[in-house]
């Protein structure tokens, strides 16, 4: 799955390593914002690749959570998910609004193989100081680089530069912004 390749996302492994992000993801998203050492423990066991002072703001899905490679001082907020089947780079400071997807996890475009239960995955670099508006989903294979801004319900399908605003469907560059 790591290495890009066609696999199985039914074999048991993987089915059991779901589950555990599964039950934590539960833990957390039925957690009060008065319990924060409890949430603190939880994402630092889902996500522990993650940077400090990391804000998710309930609820917050992924797949498995030890793909994500998250900076420091993170923000993602209500109703984020993550299809982290390959590793997704998070830089420092970086922001997220509400209901952002962000997809590595793919399928063939043969019927065949789909049929067969085959996928397979893409990953994901986000820079430093991005911000990305609520509703956006982020596809598989894409880079955004530092301090760009996607614009609300943008749907992302290629490499965004740094230092630009992009928006839309599919996502394109609006224009620079200063550093």
């Amino acid at each position: 799955m790591l290495a890009g390749r066609l696999y199985n996302a039914l074999d048991p492994e993987l089915t059991e390593e779901r589950l555990r992000a599964r039950m934590l993801l539960k833990e957390l998203n039925d957690s009060r914002e008065d319990e924060k050492d409890a949430r603190k423990r939880l994402v630092s066991e889902l996500l522990p690749n993650a940077g400090d002072n990391l804000w998710l703001q309930p609820p917050f899905f992924c797949d498995y959570g030890t793909n994500l490679y998250i900076g420091d001082n993170v923000f993602f907020n209500f109703n984020c998910v993550v299809l982290d089947v390959m590793r997704v780079t998070i830089g420092s400071r970086t922001l997220f609004g509400p209901n952002v997807q962000i997809y590595t996890a793919t399928h063939p475009m043969s019927a065949k193989e789909r049929a067969a239960g085959l996928e397979y995955g893409r990953p994901v670099t986000i820079g430093e100081d991005v911000w990305v508006g609520g509703s956006v989903v982020i596809c598989p294979g894409v880079t955004i680089g530092d301090r760009s801004v996607i614009g609300a319900g943008s749907v992302v399908t290629r490499d965004i530069p740094s230092d630009v605003f992009a928006a839309g469907n599919p996502c394109r560059i609006i224009r620079s912004i200063d550093k």
